[in-house]
């Protein structure tokens, strides 16, 4: 029987080591939407990724936050090679991934793997949940026939907080959290090193989203396991992130520590998300310092020039709307893309 590896003995005491599992450096992505002009001469694209770069730490999680349309689903697809960058490199292990296709990138995708928003849309309803974990197992040779992964199947049920029994029902008896505990038993089918957690708990109810991620925190621990999270909401992430990454429209506009982006945030898109979560203190409430932005994200067919955020910034000056504003260390280890941070 395959047994699940435990990771704790390479990590350091505060759960990650030093050497980055995944780097990714000037990753831009873009998508052809048509084309404009009078004879159709200029192809237009949408800029959905534009020359973002970070790394995650092995057993580290880094949280990756960002309103709707912001590119953080199209990153963490990138980074799983599902989808095939426009430029810019891709490491995993140390090893350029860019361009691996074929068998080695199927190889590759069994240290790599993906847990999906909606537990209700990714676990097919015609399948036993013995069939939907065991499949990765029947995909990738590590069992022979489909009876010998029931070890297996009932070990990784169990691991997630489900019973052994439950590997013989069908999705529709289950709700909500327990399928996404179905959907996270598959993605640890074939022990992976690297998770994407694509807003694994946004479609939950708010008694369940803390079970799933205390669930993640705790298989995190156990087998050493490295995510990439991606979520809007900012209490999940600062309960569950090392770091923290801020993406506006296509890049990233400032990484830090957990606590050095919540408790002193320098890019003034962080301010606004920050300020819009509530607090349930009514005299804290009424003292914060609120940050509304107005108008809408941009365009990303043809986004602005300068900071993507000068349009809706409540601190922009006129240098913001031409010059794009360096990456760069505002305080140790905390990169912002601003020029008045």
């Amino acid at each position: 029987m395959l047994s699940l590896r435990s990771q704790s003995s390479q990590r350091r005491p505060d759960g990650a080591s030093d050497a980055p599992i995944v780097q990714v450096d000037g990753l831009t992505i873009r998508f052809p939407v048509g084309r404009a002009g009078f004879w159709g001469q200029h192809k237009l694209f949408v800029h959905a990724v534009d020359d973002v770069s970070f790394q995650i730490r092995r057993g580290e999680t880094l949280g990756l936050v960002g309103e709707s349309g912001s590119g953080k689903t199209t990153t963490g697809r990138a980074v799983l090679r599902r989808l095939q960058p426009t430029a810019g490199t891709i490491r995993f292990n140390g090893q350029d991934i860019t361009h691996v296709t074929g068998e080695p990138l199927r190889q590759l995708r069994r240290n790599m793997q993906l847990v999906f928003q909606d537990p209700y849309a990714s676990l097919n309803p015609r399948m036993r949940v013995f069939d939907i974990v065991a499949e990765p197992l029947l995909v990738h040779g590590l069992v022979g026939q489909t009876r010998d992964a029931e070890d297996r199947v009932a070990e990784l049920l169990e691991l997630v907080g489900l019973r052994a029994t439950d590997m013989h029902r069908y999705p529709h008896a289950f709700s909500g959290g327990q399928r996404q505990r179905i959907g996270i038993a598959r993605a640890l089918a074939l022990e992976p090193e690297f998770v994407v957690a694509d807003e694994p708990v946004s479609a939950l109810d708010v008694s369940v989203r803390a079970q799933v991620v205390n669930l993640l925190q705790d298989l995190q621990e156990r087998l050493g396991l490295t995510y990439l999270f991606i979520a809007h909401d900012l209490s999940v992430v600062r309960h569950i992130s090392h770091r923290v990454a801020i993406m506006y429209a296509g890049k990233i506009v400032e990484v830090g520590d957990r606590d050095a982006i919540y408790e002193d945030p320098r890019h003034p898109y962080t301010k606004a998300l920050l300020s819009a979560v509530p607090i349930p203190d009514p005299k804290v409430e009424v003292t914060r310092r609120r940050v509304i932005l107005s108008g809408s994200p941009p365009d990303l067919v043809d986004p602005p020039s300068g900071c993507r955020f000068h349009t809706r910034c409540p601190i922009a000056v006129d240098r913001c709307a031409t010059d794009p504003p360096p990456f760069e260390d505002k305080a140790r280890d905390h990169p912002a893309a601003c020029w008045l941070a």
